[in-house]
């Protein structure tokens, strides 16, 4: 799949940023959602990115490099209560200068639950993927959780309720591994036009 894989760096605020010129593809989605394990099974690893049962423990931008290619971005996840409130600005602060400002980033993979319904705050995440100039591909985890006969049903609700194509919506699974061609599909498609 990809012989090298290495963590470059966790950023904690915008000025810590890593400078190179690959093109970046970005993991978003709420806290607990399951970003580090689609990253891992993406790339084939257990424990490249680190994996909590506590939401809300990614709490910096952290780049992996791919092969010199490309870098894959986990974002901190957005929507945790638990947290101090000037922590949870200071995380916008710190997605939202990175979603705006990032001339590397090239497209995002947003992560929603599979098993409930998007958030007020998933919504808004798909509103601004529609209006930016980025690609996207809606991840929708934890398919393994639910029945077979659940699952196009499932999809066709996640479009209606995102307003988006049933096809931009991808069921995944960390656990058996489910959606893991398309997204290396659609990830080496996005470095491949942007390089």
């Amino acid at each position: 799949m990809f012989s090298k894989v290495e963590f470059i760096k966790s950023a904690h605020q915008i000025e810590d940023l890593p400078e190179h010129q690959f093109p970046e593809i970005a993991f978003s989605g709420r806290s607990n959602v399951g970003k580090s394990s689609l990253i891992n099974m993406v790339l084939g690893r257990k424990k490249l990115a680190r994996i909590s049962k506590t939401p809300g423990r990614t709490r910096s931008i952290n780049f992996f490099n791919i092969e010199d290619r490309f870098c894959l971005v986990d974002l901190p996840g957005y929507g945790f209560a638990r947290v101090p409130d000037q922590e949870k600005e200071k995380w916008a602060y710190l997605i939202e200068s990175y979603l705006n400002q990032r001339a590397n980033l090239q497209a995002i993979i947003q992560i929603i639950d599979a098993r409930h319904n998007p958030t007020g705050e998933d919504k808004m995440m798909i509103d601004w993927l529609k209006a930016s100039q980025l690609e996207y591909l809606i991840a929708a985890t934890k398919a393994d959780k639910l029945n077979r006969s659940q699952i196009k049903p499932r999809r066709r609700e996640i479009a209606q309720e995102l307003e988006v194509p049933a096809e931009n919506i991808l069921l995944t699974s960390a656990k058996d591994r489910t959606g893991q061609k398309p997204l290396l599909t659609f990830i080496k498609e996005a470095v491949a036009r942007n390089h």
